[in-house]
């Protein structure tokens, strides 16, 4: 799960090496979609927050969708992988908080922690960051997401990707093969693509 074009698709594509629907712009996808593979299901969910051309009720509606569907299906899912934009949470972050208000990638992170769905958090397009700020970038997600820097603390839940050119793949389809296993599913870790 994540907003719209952070890149939950690709992601999808990048982990199983199946090809995921994708709309021709962002928030066109409304409901969940189901990718199966043998025993395993995923779900690539709606983007949620700010969608051109969609009322803020309508995105409110959206956000509070995916909720009830990760309440009602809260004992079939093993864990959430929750895709944020490396360039632009800080700014979105930023934008909210001068409204006082908690802004939804950090409100879903805390949600999936509470209810126990150990999200993995991959930063896509890490490759927008200059190397030298990265560091930087990505201690600041894990401040705003509650966990206390530095970043690399939190390899089990952090994972900076590029899903368009590849980088940091491996590092998450290792993290995804891990959470398998902590949470009692080898099985399931065949259905990720190896690298």
């Amino acid at each position: 799960m994540g907003r719209s074009n952070v890149g939950k698709s690709s992601v999808i594509r990048k982990l199983t090496g199946k090809r995921v629907p994708v709309g021709k712009r962002p928030g066109v996808t409304r409901r969940p979609l189901r990718l199966e593979l043998g025993e395993l299901e995923i779900i690539d969910m709606p983007g949620f927050g700010y969608m051109a051309g969609m009322s803020r009720e309508k995105q409110e509606t959206v956000k509070t969708e995916i909720v009830r569907y990760v309440e009602k299906n809260r004992e079939n899912i093993i864990f959430v992988l929750e895709v944020i934009d490396a360039r632009a949470f800080g700014q979105i972050v930023e934008r909210w908080e001068r409204r006082d208000q908690v802004p939804v990638d950090i409100e879903m992170f805390q949600f999936l922690q509470e209810i126990k769905l150990h999200p993995i958090v991959a930063v896509n397009k890490i490759d927008l960051i200059y190397p030298e700020e990265r560091d930087t970038v990505l201690d600041e997600i894990c401040e705003k997401l509650g966990m206390p820097s530095p970043w690399r603390q939190w390899l089990d839940t952090i994972v900076p990707i590029s899903a368009k050119s590849g980088e940091g793949i491996k590092e998450l389809k290792k993290l995804v093969k891990q959470r398998f296993s902590e949470l009692g599913q080898e099985r399931l870790q065949r259905y990720i693509k190896q690298s």
